[in-house]
C-alpha cells in the first residue's frame, strides 16, 4: 500500500515503515501525527486519485527534530570590494510512517 501526501509545501511518496525528513513540525518527539492531505492511494493494485484530495489518512510517528547540512551562499560584486558569505541550515522533522487508512 502506497500513498502520496502533501506537507510543508512538498509532496512525498510513502508506504508503511518509511522514514523521511520533512519540513519542521511544531510537535513533540514520540508523538503520533496524522496527515489528511492525501493526493493518491494504491491498495492491492487499485489506484485512487483525488480531485484534489482522497478521503484517506496517513499516520506517522515523530522520531526526531534537527537541522540539515549547511549551505554556503557567497555573493560577490566585482570592482566594488564587496563580498558576503552567508550560511543556512534548514530545520527538519524526521518521521516514520506507521499506517495508511
Amino acid at each position: 500500500m502506497i500513498a502520496i501526501i502533501k506537507t510543508g509545501g512538498k509532496q512525498y511518496l510513502v508506504q508503511p515503515g518509511d522514514k523521511l525528513k520533512i519540513e519542521k513540525l511544531e510537535e513533540k518527539e514520540g508523538k503520533e501525527i496524522k496527515f489528511s492531505d492525501v493526493l493518491l492511494v494504491e491498495k492491492s493494485g487499485k489506484i485512487e486519485i483525488g480531485t484534489p484530495l482522497v478521503k484517506a489518512e496517513v499516520s506517522a510517528k515523530i522520531l526526531s527534530h534537527g537541522k540539515g547540512d549547511k549551505v554556503i551562499v557567497f555573493k560577490y560584486k566585482s570592482k566594488k570590494r564587496e563580498a558576503k558569505k552567508i550560511g543556512h541550515r534548514q530545520p527538519y522533522t524526521e518521521i516514520e510512517i506507521t499506517g495508511i487508512k
